[in-house]
């Protein structure tokens, strides 16, 4: 049981993801787009039933603040009761632009699961008291969101073909330069002069001298 002072709680942490069905069927069965394991940041909330509404467009607004920062272009959807998990009642994806496949592709998503998860939990508060009401007020369950930041194998490949030049070398957002060095370009790198040798089942490249 929770005092309405408590509230609301936020939390924050780095979780590592599994998904068992990635590169399984269809066009994503390689690379960064759909892995099978990967970090991401991961966003909780528990909130009055009066903010959640707004706790949910905040927390929303975080995770499409950092495309604002990388000048990606991206759209937020709110899904249809169909496209949502079980427990939420309403969810946003937030899309970025993949010009390669020449669509926008989910990088982030936010739901709001009202009193759902809270009422499995057994985790209620006492609202504060009210002057039409005497003495303590019942309690009642809060209201639990989640969402995740965004997603760090996608962001990449979003600025990589967003920021890519006609001669190959990809521009430096203008936010991640300070993390590195100042650095405003990337450039084509050159291939290396690799000398090759025989080997017994072949020919491979030689090391490189350390």
């Amino acid at each position: 049981l929770l005092n309405h002072t408590e509230l609301p709680v936020a939390l924050c942490a780095a979780t590592p993801c599994f998904r068992a069905e990635a590169g399984s069927y269809g066009r994503d069965t390689r690379g960064l787009i759909r892995q099978h394991q990967f970090l991401k940041v991961e966003m909780v909330k528990l909130t009055t039933p009066e903010d959640s509404d707004a706790a949910h467009d905040a927390m929303t607004d975080a995770a499409e603040h950092l495309l604002r920062e990388l000048e990606l272009p991206h759209r937020k959807v709110m899904l249809c009761s169909g496209d949502i998990g079980f427990g939420a009642r309403m969810c946003y994806d937030l899309e970025v632009w993949l010009p390669a496949q020449q669509a926008y592709r989910e990088i982030s998503s936010i739901s709001n699961c009202h009193d759902f998860q809270s009422r499995r939990m057994a985790t209620r508060f006492r609202p504060p008291p009210q002057p039409s009401t005497k003495g303590k007020q019942k309690p009642v369950h809060p209201h639990t969101l989640n969402g995740s930041g965004l997603a760090v194998g996608r962001a990449l490949v979003a600025v990589l073909e967003n920021y890519v030049q006609e001669d190959g070398s990809v521009v430096v957002p203008r936010a991640l330069r300070p993390y590195m060095g100042g650095l405003e370009l990337l450039p084509v790198a050159e291939k290396p002069n690799v000398m090759h040798h025989k080997h017994r089942h072949g020919t491979r490249p030689a090391p490189f001298d350390k």
